[in-house]
Parts: C-alpha cells; sequence; structure tokens
C-alpha cells in the first residue's frame, strides 16, 4: 500500500505545480509537453484527478493514527 500511497503523493505534486505555473505563469506544463486536449493530456489530468481524491484517504488514516 505504501507504493501507491507515495505514487499518488507524488502524482498530486506534480497536479499542484502544474495548477500554480497555471495561475502565476499562464503556463499549462501538462499541455505543453503532451498537447492541449489530447487523449494523453486528458489522461494524464485524469489520473491526476484520481489521485487527488485517493489522497483524501490519507485524511481519514491520520485521525486513526
Amino acid at each position: 500500500m505504501k507504493a501507491l500511497d507515495y505514487s499518488a503523493v507524488i502524482l498530486v505534486i506534480i497536479g499542484a505545480i502544474n495548477w500554480g505555473l497555471i495561475g502565476f505563469l499562464n503556463f499549462d506544463l501538462v499541455s505543453t509537453l503532451f498537447g492541449n486536449a489530447t487523449v494523453f493530456s486528458r489522461v494524464v489530468f485524469a489520473i491526476v484527478g484520481i489521485c487527488g481524491l485517493y489522497s483524501l484517504s490519507f485524511l481519514g488514516r491520520l485521525s486513526h493514527e
């Protein structure tokens, strides 16, 4: 489970950095690397979103520790 947790956190961090770049510099790194609205860029955004939702489970685990 730890590998999944670390992978999810890394992808959430990448997503947060991308949103920071969009907010501060109007620069979308994912679209630059993979193309604007291509299937692959949409898959990347979807995976990052799923990891963000999965990361919500950390809150529940923190309250039990």
